[in-house]
């Protein structure tokens, strides 16, 4: 589901701000953008995200929004400052070359002069993880409004499925009476006056009114329809459990339309798989 959530807080005499969004994505992915100091807590900041959010491809960004005012440190390395000094008195005696050893030259050399400014230190965890708790509050509750306005829409699809299903139901005993009498007037037109057998005309009709009978499908499509709403409204994290029963619904409404040989239940089959790819859809966008 998609969502936002941003948080702000005191940190080391400065502010941290903390955004977190997200989109849909089968499975919870993290994308953590973290300056220097918090690198480190990386880890920690996936863990405690994906402890509350079970679907979604989540982005946290991590910036500072009062910078701590802290005086840059300096030192030499006096070590690497004599290896340079060394090398350099060297040069000169090997090529008898004139002038002195110069202290920029010197301190110009990589590792001799180090800066040690607030982004080489470490930051308090805490502080932190109670950002990015605020952070993720906030974007749950946004997610959780929008989970609202879309199990009302999934109420709706499938309300049109229950409807759907009742016409086949209502239509298919018909279907059957009218696949009996065309039968009959197929076979007399067949016969030309002659008599016909009726025991093995009732058999035909059995064997087709047996291929033709959805009965099953359409008690295998109400309980997907039933156990969809008693998921929806469970309140826990059902887009995978939707998904899967979505699939299966698909499943037997395309059984129904591959036996109905009826106009009427070949609409009705249309306009069912056309509300289920709806339901599908929609079901992405469930945690």
């Amino acid at each position: 589901m998609t969502g936002y959530g941003v948080a702000d807080g005191p940190l080391s005499s400065g502010r941290i701000q903390i955004e977190i969004r997200s989109v849909n994505h089968r499975h919870f992915a993290a994308n953590l953008k973290l300056c220097a100091p918090l690198q480190p807590l990386e880890l920690d900041l996936r863990n405690r995200m994906r402890e509350r959010i079970a679907r979604g491809h989540v982005t946290l960004t991590a910036r500072w929004v009062e910078v701590p005012e802290r005086p840059a440190s300096a030192r030499v390395n006096l070590e690497r400052a004599q290896e340079v000094v060394e090398a350099l008195s060297e040069l000169k005696q090997s090529l008898d070359l004139p002038g002195e050893i110069d202290l920029g030259f010197v301190a110009r050399q990589p590792e001799v002069f180090q800066t040690q400014g607030f982004e080489d230190t470490q930051v308090e965890s805490v502080g932190v993880f109670q950002v990015a708790d605020r952070a993720v509050d906030a974007l749950l509750a946004m997610r959780e409004r929008e989970g609202e306005t879309l199990t009302g829409e999934l109420r709706g699809l499938l309300g049109e499925l229950d409807r759907g299903l009742s016409t086949v139901e209502a239509r298919a005993p018909q279907r059957l009476n009218s696949e009996r009498d065309r039968l009959r007037r197929t076979v007399a037109e067949l016969m030309d006056g002659r008599a016909l057998d009726e025991d093995r005309l009732c058999q035909e009709i059995a064997i087709i009114a047996d291929k033709l009978d959805v009965t099953e499908e359409v008690v295998r499509l109400r309980t997907h329809i039933g156990a969809s709403r008693s998921t929806i409204e469970s309140g826990e994290p059902a887009g995978r459990q939707l998904a899967f029963i979505g699939q299966e619904m698909l499943r037997e409404i395309n059984t129904i339309g591959s036996k109905a040989n009826d106009a009427v239940i070949a609409q009705a089959v249309i306009a069912m798989k056309g509300t289920v790819e709806k339901f599908r859809e929609q079901i992405e966008n469930v945690e």
